[in-house]
């Protein structure tokens, strides 16, 4: 007899901001009495299997969505549209194979959008129920609530009113059945004295990953100040120093809670997860949101314009830029709504 319910978390592999904020989630169902199974690739897999390593773990395919340097982000999705559905469709086959095989009760998708199932609860977790896009807005909208239609649910990591998201995470849509959560983040506030000037944390997919890696290296090595860079790659193991800069390959959760807490200002790209974690922690930061990639263009001008952080493109990277006026973006307050695990998590048990 099965004691314990089988829940298979499925983030993206796109950056590591899908599987960052499923370790909330995976932490929840573990408190709930859930056996959690996880599911992902490449980035994404090798850092929850740091994270949990005595969970069972599944390797995915990608979606495999590639960038042309002499075309906008944005174009280049588009134009793989035909090449995402058909991975959807193989995702979903798959699917089916990992329900029998590891008897899976019920699934939660962070944005792999093949990942629902018509015999067993399925959840799409999702900040963008209104994709903001500069061609074919409408056309893209209608595919987005269609697929997300196909999931038994949808929770927004977002508040209700006032959210963090803006309007990529509200919709007038009535025939998507969504929940707000709250934001995600896996950190804790706590107090600690500063250590670090400057922490960069770098993120995203390539080719831009290393291109903002590289320009921060350039400039932070200048800073008279004590920096930390961390290049977010899970995979390595790996520690540098120049002058006053040390560079890490990267930092488990509970390190880099504390780097972050520990460090005066933040730089980074303006990922949906990273920001959640900077209001959880109410830190000061830079945003440099990736060129051509629209959602976090659309967040970066959002959250500078309410005055909670300073945004820079990235050709504007100087330690000047950088590090000028970035007091006067601090408007982040504490805002108790706590989740309610229990009423949430039942979707699994009906």
């Amino acid at each position: 007899m099965k004691l314990k319910k089988n829940i298979l978390v499925a983030p993206l592999n796109w950056g590591i901001g899908h599987a960052t904020r499923c370790i909330p989630i995976i932490r929840k169902l573990q408190e709930h009495n859930f056996n959690v199974i996880i599911a992902s690739s490449g980035r994404s897999l090798e850092l929850l299997i740091q994270e949990f390593p005595n969970q069972d773990f599944i390797k995915i395919d990608d979606y495999n969505i590639k960038y042309f340097s002499f075309l906008p982000m944005a174009i280049s999705i588009l134009i793989q549209i035909p090449k995402i559905l058909l991975s959807i469709k193989k995702e979903h086959a798959q699917l089916k194979s990992i329900i029998n095989d590891f008897k899976i009760d019920g699934i939660i998708s962070d944005n792999r959008y093949g990942m629902y199932s018509e015999k067993i609860p399925s959840v799409f977790i999702t900040h963008q129920l209104e994709i903001q896009t500069p061609i074919f807005r409408s056309f893209i909208k209608k595919i987005n609530h269609k697929l997300i239609g196909k999931f038994s649910e949808c929770w927004v990591p977002d508040f209700e009113t006032n959210g963090i998201a803006g309007k990529l995470s509200h919709t007038t849509n009535t025939t998507i059945n969504y929940k707000y959560i709250g934001p995600l983040s896996r950190f804790t506030k706590k107090k600690s004295e500063i250590k670090y000037d400057i922490l960069a944390i770098i993120s995203g997919p390539e080719p831009q990953r290393s291109i903002l890696e590289k320009n921060l290296i350039r400039e932070l090595k200048l800073h008279k100040n004590k920096s930390l860079l961390l290049q977010g790659k899970p995979e390595k193991k790996y520690t540098d120093k120049i002058n006053n800069l040390t560079i890490k390959s990267h930092l488990s959760s509970e390190e880099l809670n504390l780097a972050m807490i520990e460090s005066r200002l933040i730089i980074c790209r303006a990922g949906y997860s990273t920001i959640m974690d900077l209001f959880k922690l109410q830190k000061n930061a830079v945003l440099i949101p990736t060129p051509g990639q629209t959602e976090q263009e659309y967040l970066s001008k959002y959250l500078s314009e309410s005055r909670y952080f300073k945004s820079i493109n990235q050709n504007e990277i100087n330690l000047k830029n950088l590090i000028v006026n970035t007091q006067k973006f601090q408007n982040i307050k504490e805002r108790n709504e706590d989740t309610n695990w229990n009423t949430l998590l039942n979707i699994f048990n009906k």
